[in-house]
């Protein structure tokens, strides 16, 4: 072998390892691929009938997905943040796994958080005050 072609397999062998190594860094795993919806960090799980609520938090922005407890099978889906004095920002729609992401900026003020997953519902009130 020349030194050419050693140096080709060389270059082909560091670079299959640099992107091995890239992908275990860039796609961490099922325990946080709930956080890969929104940025920043959970500050709440809201549960109901058919499905749940995750709150993230990050600086003065707040963001919301609503996930079906059974996903799969298309069936209207809502998410809705709102901050106090301020309109909601909503995604509705026929979704099989889930509604959002939305992002609103809250600064220090309450939120009113609202889901949907077919017929169940949840409205948490005004929270994180």
């Amino acid at each position: 072998m020349d030194s050419g072609a050693i140096r080709r397999r060389l270059a082909l062998g560091l670079a299959v390892l640099t992107a091995s190594g890239l992908l275990a860094v860039v796609a961490p795993g099922e325990a946080q691929a709930a956080s890969a919806h929104c940025p920043g960090r959970k500050v709440r799980t809201l549960p109901f009938s058919t499905g749940t609520v995750l709150v993230y938090k990050r600086g003065g922005y707040v963001c919301a997905v609503t996930l079906a407890k059974r996903p799969g099978v298309k069936r209207t889906m809502k998410v809705s943040v709102q901050a106090r004095g301020n309109r909601p920002v909503v995604d509705e729609g026929r979704y099989a796994y889930r509604a959002g992401p939305v992002t609103v900026h809250a600064g220090r003020r309450c939120v009113w958080l609202k889901g949907r997953v077919g017929a169940g519902r949840y409205s948490s009130g005004w929270i994180l005050c």
